[in-house]
């Protein structure tokens, strides 16, 4: 997958429009309780998967501010994601990512899911089958759909959140687009490298955090995407870095853990999944990421960290006014 390739000439008035609206700032004012992602739509979405004629329409936020968990456990049904068995549900950041999309483009529109969540096993008969399917794809952590939306051109949707650069966004020439809330990136058939084994020995392993915007104090539930091969181990340690690098550590912290191991296991997915720390009380406003070290690495070709996405640390949540 590429992160450098133009988006081409040509595009529609509808794109370049939609490119304007992406560039003015967001008018923002602080309130308790507010938004805790950095895309957000009206916070009202419809949801149908193609194949098994499911529909959900719900609101993502409740009037104190919260999340709406009852409505989110309906779009994990309608994903095929079994949320009390997986103890979480579809990753909040793309639905409300998708919100955010949705709404720039069609507004009120059914979203259409040809492809929610996959099991790892789905995963694998898929791309064993020929399918154009990637080993370590995000479906399979509950960060990723393709889709459609009547009536807007996927070349064009891809080129609009593309230009966002803030997710992982690809296009294989049909009606869909796959969305993804992991990495920035972007591809198209002919640069998506799904078959060229980059994401082998964990090369690709990626960092997520579970909201965007947190406050001092805040509990961070962080989870790993893109694992090839489970069985390694992460120091105790991490650091919240103000670069993308993460070379420029700003502060420390330790994740919480049952036992005093200075290098805890991951052995499997669901122990990559939930990963807990408290954010350092004394840690100023601004912005920040958060990088994790390796220890025992199974493949000297795993990196020997990984950094997060972006997070903002608020005293207070700011919301959006519409």
């Amino acid at each position: 997958m590429v992160k450098n390739r133009g988006a081409g000439t040509g595009l529609s008035q509808a794109v370049l429009f939609c490119l304007m609206l992406l560039s003015l700032p967001a008018l923002i004012r602080a309130e308790t309780g507010a938004d805790r992602f950095f895309l957000m739509g009206d916070g009202r979405i419809q949801i149908k998967n193609t194949h098994t004629g499911e529909e959900v329409s719900v609101t993502l936020v409740t009037p104190d501010g919260s999340l709406n968990e009852e409505g989110l456990t309906r779009i994990d049904q309608v994903f095929g994601f079994r949320t009390k068995k997986k103890g979480e549900h579809i990753s909040p950041r793309l639905i409300f990512m998708l919100d955010y999309f949705s709404d720039l483009v069609a507004p009120g529109r059914v979203i259409n899911l040809e492809s929610g969540f996959r099991s790892p096993q789905y995963n694998s008969r898929l791309r064993n089958a020929g399918g154009n399917v990637a080993r370590t794809s995000t479906h399979i952590d509950g960060m990723a759909l393709d889709f459609n939306i009547k009536g807007v051109k996927s070349k064009d949707l891809w080129a609009i959140i593309k230009s966002r650069n803030c997710c992982g966004v690809g296009h294989y020439g049909g009606k869909n687009v796959h969305l993804d809330s992991a990495r920035p990136r972007f591809w198209e058939a002919e640069t998506s490298k799904v078959r060229t084994g980059e994401s082998d020995y964990n090369r690709r392993i990626y960092l997520s955090t579970d909201y965007d915007r947190y406050r001092a104090g805040d509990t961070v539930r962080l989870s790993f995407s893109a694992v090839s091969d489970f069985g390694f181990g992460i120091k105790r340690n991490i650091a919240f870095v103000d670069d993308s690098e993460g070379d420029n550590t700003v502060a420390t912290a330790e994740i919480r853990h049952r036992d005093d191991a200075d290098c805890v296991m991951i052995r499997d997915r669901e122990t990559s999944r939930f990963i807990y720390l408290a954010l350092p009380p004394n840690l100023p406003k601004g912005r920040y990421r958060i990088r994790i070290d390796f220890c025992q690495r199974p493949f000297e070709q795993m990196p020997l960290s990984t950094v997060s996405n972006e997070i903002e640390l608020l005293s207070v949540f700011p919301t959006v006014i519409r």
